[in-house]
């Protein structure tokens, strides 16, 4: 099969190591080209193992945004005005009240985004 023109993602990205960024905008022409994984792989050179690696991986990374939360008591001192988000890999972050919501959404996605592959 010949191989198409390369995308401009494509061509940005070939060579090196992908962050999650790059994979969601690979798999979107992926999505967007009607092509099978291995059809599209083939056309613009990818390796199909990588795009159903992170596919898999951003679904993996979706399914855990919505994580269960429970309030324990704590005999920690609080001060008012803060919330503690505490996350499962041990992590924690105190969010001010009147906190801005995008902010703090892009500050949880950047601590749970997958390493890059």
């Amino acid at each position: 099969m010949p191989r198409a023109s390369r995308s401009r993602v494509v061509e940005r990205i070939a060579g090196r190591r992908w962050s999650a960024e790059d994979a969601r905008a690979v798999l979107a022409e992926l999505e967007g080209s009607g092509l099978s994984a291995d059809e599209f792989a083939a056309r613009t050179g990818l390796d199909p193992k990588r795009l159903y690696r992170w596919r898999r991986r951003l679904r993996e990374a979706e399914r855990s945004l919505f994580v269960e939360v429970t309030a324990k008591p704590t005999s920690a001192p609080v001060r008012a005005g803060v919330f503690v988000v505490e996350f499962g890999n041990g992590r924690t972050v105190r969010v001010p009240v009147g906190f801005d919501a995008d902010e703090l959404r892009r500050l949880v996605e950047a601590l749970e985004d997958p390493p890059a592959c």
